[in-house]
């Protein structure tokens, strides 16, 4: 039987989390389960909140997207998973029967809701409530570390969808001849390279301005590209004979990291985007048109791209464990935004209970 009383780390301002005693969720509607929370990843999109560049909606609520557990009561309709099953859950809710989800576009589920918002607390928590659980929990696949295995609530799933969405926008002869550019190199961008080399492009770059993180991406098969010291458009102009990138994923989420996409990719490539941005789009449409840009952004339905995503993870587990190599415990979560937010570690995963 669960407690009644749990720790959690809530938000309660711009750079303040702290954390808390609070009730541990029960099982509000016959759809939903409770999760006892073993593993939560902190999540760069986290920062945006954290730092006051994207609106909450609010303070007091309990943060965290990326989390793993194991099933502790379930609502009376749940057919999929059982108590004591170990499960990883999608940062995003889904019903699993609206227009969008009906056609495998679970991000934009009209019922959706992000964990860690007002409105739905989130899994940096010793207990989770999950809403839909029977379209939106999978249970925990076999030959996977279950601290690896919190990059696929987010983070991993979300960088296979932007190389996939670049390189499957080529004709397949010239993915082999492609140069493609990889602009930022945290977390996201590290999944987004791993899955990126699968497509075996002739030479893809990784832009970033912290050393560590072009050293890591260097180590994958990447040419670093500091951004601070370098003319990133001149490197891969000299690169492509003049045209640009074929494929530029960008996954800061900044204006003029898009920009920089914009600026980079040749006539009829390809800008995957999914940086979670808040700002204006740096492009003109006679830009675009005059460069016949194909543009794809937006969210990754976790959901729907999972078993593609997990496959890849499962052959590349070395080369992410970069990512969930540092581990604290849950009450140290002051201390680990900070680290995060002053870009000391790539990646934080709180082991919970610890």
């Amino acid at each position: 039987m669960a407690p009644a009383m749990m720790d959690a780390v809530v938000f309660k301002g711009v750079r303040e989390v702290a954390v808390e005693r609070r009730p541990v969720p029960a099982v509000l509607k016959p759809t939903d389960i409770v999760v006892k929370v073993k593993y939560s990843g902190l999540c760069g999109s986290e920062l945006h909140v954290y730092r006051g560049l994207e609106a909450s909606g609010g303070t007091d609520f309990i943060t965290g997207h990326e989390f793993t557990g194991t099933v502790t009561e379930i609502g009376s309709d749940i057919k999929t998973v059982s108590v004591g099953d170990a499960v990883v859950c999608p940062f995003t809710i889904s019903c699993g029967n609206c227009f969008y989800c009906k056609l495998d576009l679970s991000s934009r589920c009209i019922e959706s809701s992000c964990f860690g918002y007002p409105g739905l607390d989130g899994g940096q928590a010793e207990y989770v409530r999950i809403p839909f659980a029977d379209s939106s929990v999978f249970k925990s696949p076999e030959g996977i570390k279950e601290q690896n295995l919190v990059l696929m609530a987010d983070i991993f799933p979300t960088g296979y969808f932007a190389a996939h969405n670049g390189f499957t926008r080529l004709p397949p002869q010239q993915t082999h001849a492609a140069v493609a550019v990889v602009i930022g190199c945290g977390p996201v961008g590290i999944c987004a390279l791993v899955a990126a080399l699968q497509y075996k492009p002739q030479r893809i770059f990784a832009v970033d301005s912290v050393p560590a993180r072009l050293e890591q991406a260097a180590a994958l098969g990447a040419t670093p590209i500091n951004f601070t010291s370098e003319d990133v458009k001149a490197v891969v102009s000299a690169a492509t004979d003049g045209r640009g990138a074929d494929v530029v994923l960008e996954i800061v989420g900044l204006s003029r990291a898009l920009e920089t996409a914009f600026s980079i990719v040749r006539p009829f490539g390809v800008v995957s985007s999914v940086g979670v941005h808040n700002g204006e789009m740096p492009l003109s449409a006679m830009e675009g048109y005059d460069k016949n840009i194909q543009l794809q952004m937006g969210r990754c339905p976790v959901r729907s791209v999972f078993p593609q995503a997990l496959a890849v993870l499962k052959e590349n587990q070395e080369n992410l464990e970069c990512l969930t190599k540092n581990i604290m415990p849950l009450s140290q979560a002051p201390e680990a935004f900070k680290k995060f937010d002053n870009m000391e570690v790539q990646k934080i995963v709180f082991e919970v209970g610890k």
